[in-house]
């Protein structure tokens, strides 16, 4: 194939290696036939078109085979060079274009410079990363798997390699990498059901894997984790009216194809209104005056090589000056100037006034309508096994014909319908795709506490007494006073008063002078008493050092589930109910407040079969150590409330507190506390830190997934 310049191009395998679909962009077929029909050797046939999407022009070469064959395809110049080598036989030598690289200077041999894998949501690429422009060729492989053949290029050692990509739960499993007979060659393992396209970009390639058709809107049928999800079905699609053409732009109502088959490449492209049609044809070049219709019918049908049939009705003569239109846009423009319409049956195309074609229009709609009030009705019981039978009938009442009625049986839970045969097979393929399982989800919560607690309180208590009395034999020697006596007066529950003294209390206090003890008895702390006297026991000192210490850890697991069906509430509650009394003009009542552990919710299985829910979770539990004023204990509330999606069986963390509190605190007596060291005699020094965390975790599974969701 010969281009003003030299061309690019992509190359794509159709009907298992016995089609290839070259495309050039930007260019256009010029004073080319439009087909090949002779067969020489593998070679079954060749058609050439060009046609038109997003004002871009494309010509396409369709090479259709005999038998499967090795194909290369190289740009030589401004020529594009297609070589076909059957199975098994040997490889002619190439001609080496002019001002081509020759066999050893690698300076110009393409080299792969990088593959990698580039998952996207509708397909997955292989991108090919290349110096230079290369010669590549997608060779038949067996089913699951792809083969690439990249001729002359150059892979560098690190690139031999297996890329494992299955954990992407992708199109693609692995892609390998290696060199086989001077070859760079590029496998890949496939799931079942992809089909693989190349195309260049610059010097890049890009290996698509895809489905068949696949549409973005469309639903795949598998789901976020790869397991198999819900599925659009589609129940029934009404008939056309063969043959019946669109009175608004004279065209049939037969679909586009994007794709053109052979036998139809040159067939006239309908089905779209004026503004959103597409022309393909060959480009021609019209200049007529009083040209009679039928002859330029003729000449439109020889130029398209379509069938056309003309109505005796159709008359009269165009004037017509075109420059490069396609063939089918002139032939659209010569049957709207003459007010006529086609109808396309196969490949015929039967031209009539509108006026004519709308009637035949009318008359089948009649006809069918006919048929329709003449036909047999019949009868026909259909079960319901999981949906009501009332909620199915009315789904089904737009399906019925006028003649058509339908009852349910609630005993049976079966549907009765009485109508034409047709109606009563879509009436029961709509029941069979809603009458089933409803989805089943089991939704486990973890509600984890853990809470740590750290105390420390070091105190002192010390004090004494002296006397001076005759009566200690140590009296102060003047007549007043004539006895004195020392005692500490900080006041002690735990110490009886003149502890240190053996002689009776002048004063009723203790005798300490600083009294600041940690908290000590059973199971608080320890303490140590030192005392010290002298002779007589005249002067007594004593001494009590406290400490008491404590850590603790706690951790509470709590793990309500429930199990639900889809879109239905549930609720699974446990714990106890506190009376609590209320004084009223009616005297003294005891209500009853809840402290329990639920779980409340709603979930909702989508599409891809992951779980949408409404989640509210509780824990309250009675608190003892914080109590009102009658005594009555408050409660601790712990509550998460949120809407969610979560892919089946995998597990959420929807909400979590952590909390701290640490506290130090210190008791002195004034002045003397501040003087270094020695106020450590007038201290007290307490030190808490207390630490609490609450996470809650979420756990939906999807019981009965392969009857709910596998259809």
């Amino acid at each position: 194939m010969e281009f003003t310049r030299p061309p690019t191009y992509t190359v794509r395998v159709e009907r298992g290696g016995l089609r290839l679909v070259v495309d050039v962009p930007n260019a256009e077929l010029d004073r080319v036939p439009s087909a090949f029909t002779d067969r020489v050797g593998v070679l079954g046939g060749v058609l050439a078109q060009t046609f038109r999407q997003n004002g871009t022009s494309t010509a396409r070469v369709l090479i259709t085979l005999e038998a499967l064959a090795e194909h290369r395809v190289s740009v030589d110049g401004n020529a594009l060079v297609v070589r076909l080598l059957p199975k098994g036989s040997t490889a002619p030598k190439e001609r080496v274009a002019p001002g081509s690289p020759k066999q050893g200077d690698h300076s110009a041999v393409p080299r792969v410079r990088d593959v990698r894998f580039e998952p996207l949501e509708h397909a997955d690429h292989v991108l090919i990363e290349l110096s230079e422009i290369a010669e590549f060729r997608a060779v038949p492989s067996a089913e699951g798997k792809a083969r690439l053949e990249l001729v002359g290029v150059e892979l560098p050692e690190s690139l031999e390699r297996l890329l494992d990509v299955s954990a992407f739960r992708a199109r693609v499993r692995s892609v390998a990498t290696y060199r086989s007979e001077g070859r760079v060659v590029l496998e890949a393992e496939l799931a079942p059901g992809m089909v693989a396209n190349v195309e260049r970009r610059g010097r890049d390639l890009v290996w698509s894997f895809a489905e068949p058709r696949a549409l973005p809107s469309s639903a795949t049928g598998v789901g976020r984790d790869g397991k198999a999800a819900r599925r659009s079905r589609t129940v029934h699609v009404e008939a056309p009216l063969s043959g019946v053409m669109d009175v608004r732009t004279g065209l049939s109502d037969e679909p586009h194809e994007t794709e053109v088959a052979p036998d139809r490449a040159q067939g006239f492209n309908s089905g779209f209104f004026a503004q959103q049609r597409q022309y393909t044809g060959r480009r021609i070049d019209l200049d007529l005056k009083d040209a009679d219709i039928h002859n330029v019918l003729r000449l439109l049908a020889d130029v398209g090589q379509v069938n056309i049939v003309t109505s005796d009705s159709v008359s009269g003569s165009v004037t017509i000056r075109m420059r490069n239109v396609p063939w089918d846009q002139a032939l659209d423009v010569v049957l709207q100037a003459k007010g006529l319409g086609l109808v396309r049956q196969a490949n015929m195309i039967r031209v009539a006034p509108l006026a004519e074609l709308e009637k035949e229009r009318e008359m089948q709609i009649a006809r069918r309508m006919q048929e329709v009030k003449l036909a047999p009705l019949e009868t026909r019981l259909i079960p319901i096994s999981y949906a009501q039978a009332s909620s199915i009938q009315e789904r089904a009442q737009p399906l019925l014909s006028e003649r058509g009625t339908i009852a349910v049986d609630e005993r049976t839970n079966v549907l009765i319908v009485r109508d034409i045969a047709g109606n009563l097979n879509q009436i029961e393929e709509l029941a069979r795709s809603l009458d089933t399982q409803t989805p089943q989800v089991l939704v486990e919560a973890r509600i984890v506490e853990a809470t740590s607690r750290y105390l420390r309180d070091v105190g002192i208590q010390w004090g004494g007494d002296a006397t001076f009395s005759a009566a200690t034999g140590n009296p102060t020697g003047v007549s007043f006073p004539n006895s004195v006596g020392i005692v500490g007066g900080a006041s002690d529950s735990d110490t009886p008063p003149g502890r240190f003294s053996p002689f009776p209390p002048r004063v009723a206090n203790p005798n300490f002078a600083v009294n600041l003890p940690a908290a000590v008895g059973t199971g608080s702390g320890g303490a140590l008493g030192l005392t010290f006297g002298s002779i007589d026991n005249n002067f007594n000192l004593a001494l009590r050092l406290s400490a008491a210490e404590a850590s603790g850890m706690l951790r509470i697991l709590s793990s309500p589930r429930i199990l639900t069906l889809d879109n239905s509430e549930a609720r699974i509650s446990q714990g106890t109910l506190l009376p609590f009394s209320q004084v009223s003009a009616q005297g003294v009542q005891t209500t009853f407040q809840e402290a329990k552990l639920q779980l409340l919710v709603r979930p909702h299985v989508t599409a891809d079969g992951s779980v949408a829910m409404r989640v509210k979770i509780n824990r309250d539990e009675p608190d003892f150590n914080q109590t009102s004023a009658d005594g009555e204990p408050t409660i601790l509330k712990r509550e998460a409330e949120t809407d969610l999606l979560v892919m089946d069986g995998h597990t959420a963390v929807i909400g979590g507190i952590y909390t701290r509190n640490t506290g130090h605190n210190l008791d002195q007596v004034p002045f003397f506390g501040d003087i270094p060291l020695l106020g450590l005699l007038f201290q007290r020094r307490r030190a808490s830190d207390t630490r609490s965390e609450l996470v809650i975790f979420l756990t939906p599974r999807i019981v009965n997934r392969a009857e709910a969701l596998g259809r």
